[in-house]
This record gives structure tokens, sequence and C-alpha cells, in this order.
């Protein structure tokens, strides 16, 4: 039986938003993009002017779908939206400055830097926020799931940083070390291209997405 034909992902995170400049945590709430991250977000657009979308997915937080709609301003295609694609919820510390949310959780944050391995980081639960091991769970099943149904086609997935950074650890394109900041890592309108049978996944191409090899603090 031939091996189904794989499908090509254009997962990008949203523009940059008035809670990514007051460096503030979003996770499920929300806030405007910024003039800068509309801007950035139409040169994305227009250097994928080329590529024929069979479907745009978006997470359904306001800045995402905002972000799918000027991608996508000239090529008159729906959107559609899905929780799964949602950044992690920080429950109570969302809408906070990231200074306070060091203060609050300092003896978490400073067990978690404690940990030596990939795997026992992305199962480590903070009070009432998401673990790194369900918010890529849901995340993967979504990108497997739109796989199956547009083989050979190419799709975008607009989502956030958090997701994106996971799964890109998940698929051994780094690790926690090489990502000790999100918003370091993955910068607003980064870009990763990957082919998914439903199944295996492959990173083609990386845009935005900054390692490195010195370690430092968490940012969400």
């Amino acid at each position: 039986m031939p091996k189904p034909k794989a499908c090509t992902l254009y997962i990008v995170r949203h523009g940059q938003t008035e809670w990514n400049l007051r460096r503030k945590i979003q996770g499920h709430a929300d806030s405007p993009l910024t003039k800068e991250g509309v801007s950035n977000l139409r040169k994305l657009g227009d250097s994928l002017k080329k590529v024929q979308f069979a479907a745009v997915f978006s997470s359904d937080s306001q800045r995402a779908k905002r972000s799918a709609d000027i991608i996508t301003l000239e090529k008159n295609i729906a959107i559609t939206t899905s929780k799964l694609l949602r950044e992690k919820s920080y429950g109570k510390y969302e809408g906070i400055e990231f200074a306070d949310f060091q203060k609050k959780l300092k003896k978490h944050l400073e067990h978690y830097q404690e940990l030596k391995t990939d795997q026992q980081r992305m199962s480590f639960k903070y009070p009432d926020i998401e673990s790194d091991e369900t918010a890529v769970a849901r995340f993967i099943t979504f990108l497997r799931e739109i796989s199956i149904g547009y083989p050979g086609k190419n799709v975008l997935v607009v989502t956030h940083g958090g997701p994106i950074k996971i799964l890109l650890i998940h698929l051994g394109f780094a690790t926690y070390e090489q990502f000790p900041s999100t918003v370091l890592a993955i910068g607003n309108s980064a870009l990763v291209k990957l082919s998914c049978d439903g199944v295996d996944f492959k990173i083609l191409q990386t845009v935005g997405i900054n390692k490195t090899d010195s370690s430092s603090t968490i940012n969400h």
C-alpha cells in the first residue's frame, strides 16, 4: 500500500500585540495587535502570496484570528478557528506582568530549572497553568488530523508562541536549554514549515525561530 501524500503545514505565530510590548502574560486572554505587528504580518502575507492554501486554520483567540485575516487578505479563503490551537492556559496569571509572574512562581521556576531532561520539563506542572505535555498533545493531534484531511495540499495554521516552541522541542529541533525564553525563541509572525503524512513530521523551514546555547529565564 503506497504511503499517503504529506500535507505541507505553514505554522505561524500571531503578530505582535500590546501585551507583548508590555511584557504581560496572555495565555487564553487577549490584546490587540500593534501597528508593527500588522505591518510584519502584511510582509509575511506578501512572502506567501504564491502559496495556494487549501485551508486556513487559526486559534480562536482574537489576536491569532486577526493575524490570519491579514496574512490571507488577498486570498479570499475562509478561516476556521479552533480552541485546540490556543496558547497554553495561564489561569489566574493571565494579564499580569511577567516580572510579577516570576515573583509569584519563584520556587516553582527554580525547581523547573533543576530538571535535567526535556521529558521532565514537558510534564512539569505549575499551579493553575496548563502543562507543556497537555498543550503539545492537543496541538499535535490537531495537526495530524489536518494532514490526513489535506494530503498533498498546503495548509496555513496561525497559533501562538507556546505551542510552536513545545512542538519544536517535541520534534527534536531544539531543547529547553536552547529555547529558554518563548519570546526570544519564537518571534512574532515566526513561521515553521512542516510536512506531515498524518503520523510523522518533517521540518522543512523555519523563519524567526532562534536557538541559543546559553540558559536564561523562562518567558511565556
